[in-house]
């Protein structure tokens, strides 16, 4: 991902108590919505049901409990076939009962497409489950989705708090010549993101100033990652995503209402990224997604 190094500038808009704006708070809400119908979806992150490390070697999948990769029982062969993994890519080879399809189409053996960087990776499903090669850090894995998983199924709803103008936040950027590459720890414990920062951006928020680094998440987006003094009470522990708008003209708004759980809220097998630790800002946001208790 090819990102500049810029530094970000905020104000808040609305902070001295002003009162509801009924179309932004129609927005939000509608965000709000799509937010929960993209999580309950068939692709969303309540179908991802298991996350297998590759090393170096053969590793058999299936659902035998014996296999390297156990897959749930009664939902695939029990002898699905092979992950084949040379330490730099992963091939496939099938089981030719099993009845598995690469990308919708019959699949003997070959190298699969994993979802590194400006990838989009193969597609092996049997039935309602579903199979990609991940790449994190270098470390390269089997990531499961299945269409009836227990998550899915036990999902109840994701919860907010009330639309507060006070947490819609406006600002500029300035661009520095140089991306900072960033080694961001993750949920899993020894598995590390790359990234790059574009910068840190400051802004006032509950009468203080703040800053963090942000990542561009793509054309005209920044990333937000942060902790705040809610987190591990009215909000996820591991902190929140919040992704900003950067205009043509220069300015860059950043709406904390919009602020929500990363996907490890909803799902063990997620390898969500962890906050920078400048990132942890000294008061609590009440704005935003609430915590979700996951059920183990």
């Amino acid at each position: 991902m090819s990102i500049k190094y810029m530094v970000i500038v905020f104000m808040a808009i609305g902070m001295s108590g002003a009162g509801p704006d009924p179309a932004h708070e129609k927005s939000v809400q509608e965000y709000r919505t799509k937010m929960e119908a993209t999580l309950k979806s068939d692709a969303g992150w309540l179908t991802v049901a298991g996350l297998h490390w590759l090393k170096p070697g053969e590793t058999s999948f299936g659902s035998d409990p014996k296999s390297g990769f156990v897959l749930p029982s009664g939902k695939a062969a029990a002898k699905g076939g092979v992950f084949k993994f040379d330490g730099k890519k992963v091939v496939l080879k099938v089981e030719p009962a099993a009845k598995i399809l690469v990308n919708g189409k019959a699949f003997t053996e070959g190298a699969l497409i994993d979802d590194g960087a400006d990838k989009t990776p193969d597609l092996v499903t049997t039935g309602d489950l579903s199979m990609i090669v991940i790449e994190r850090g270098g470390k390269f894995g089997i990531r499961l989705r299945d269409k009836s998983s227990k998550y899915r199924k036990e999902f109840t709803h994701r919860s907010w708090y009330p639309v507060k103008a006070d947490y819609n936040v406006k600002g500029k950027f300035l661009p520095y010549a140089v991306a900072k590459k960033l080694r961001v720890p993750t949920v899993i414990e020894g598995v590390i993101e790359e990234h790059e920062s574009p910068g840190e951006i400051e802004f006032q928020l509950a009468g203080a100033t703040h800053r963090a680094q942000v990542l561009k998440a793509g054309e005209g987006q920044l990333w937000l990652i942060f902790r705040d003094r809610s987190s591990g009470k009215a909000t996820y522990p591991a902190g929140r995503f919040l992704y900003g708008d950067l205009a043509k003209d220069g300015t860059v708004s950043f709406d904390f209402n919009k602020a929500y759980n990363p996907p490890c809220a909803y799902t063990p097998f997620a390898t969500c990224p962890l906050p920078p630790r400048q990132n942890s800002l000294k008061v609590a946001v009440e704005a935003g997604e609430l915590t979700y208790h996951l059920e183990p």
